[in-house]
């Protein structure tokens, strides 16, 4: 009982539930055909580029958005028409670039650990690793797979970030902060 309880708060921690009035920047629909991941890689990074996000964040971006959608059109593809789609949405919360990949199946993802040998299971532990937060939510239609990178700092989180910046060098070494200000 005590590991059901674990398992429903992990997926309930992944779930998030879409702001309607969120902006969405693009919106792209294609087939479910792997000759279609590179269209829409190329999608993600020119609605990113479009939106002045950093280089960096375009290419991060770009990267995750290939991997979720790699997963859509091979693990979001079971039970499902071959006529089926996939749909990737860009938009903005704040500061953040939420990128969605939205498909027809409703099995959840699921995060693992590939061996070294294998060559494949590593898509969600990359989105985890480089996204400032990932999760999936259920839709009446499927389900959604999304990711959000920090893409237009706020004034607010530059200072916090430069005071904690400046903190650390303070923390270091005092008497050299001090004598540079």
């Amino acid at each position: 009982m005590e590991e059901a309880l674990k398992v429903g708060t992990a997926f309930a921690e992944r779930r998030r539930t879409p702001d309607p009035r969120v902006p969405v920047l693009g919106e792209k629909w294609i087939p479910r055909n792997g000759r279609c991941l590179a269209s829409a890689r190329r999608f993600v990074r020119d609605v990113a580029a479009d939106w002045n996000a950093a280089e960096e964040v375009q290419e991060v971006a770009e990267l995750l958005a290939s991997e979720l959608v790699t997963n859509a059109m091979t693990h979001g593809a079971v039970g499902v028409p071959a006529t089926s789609t996939v749909r990737v949405t860009v938009g903005r919360e704040r500061e953040l670039i939420v990128v969605e990949v939205h498909d027809c199946c409703t099995a959840l993802p699921r995060p693992r650990r590939a061996t070294d040998s294998e060559l494949r299971g590593r898509g969600l532990a990359i989105v985890q690793a480089l996204s400032h937060d990932w999760g999936w939510t259920l839709t009446p239609t499927g389900k959604s797979v999304w990711f959000q990178l920090v893409a237009w700092p706020s004034d607010d989180l530059v200072a916090a970030a430069s005071n904690a910046c400046a903190a650390h060098l303070w923390r270091a070494n005092p008497t050299a902060v001090m004598t540079n200000t």
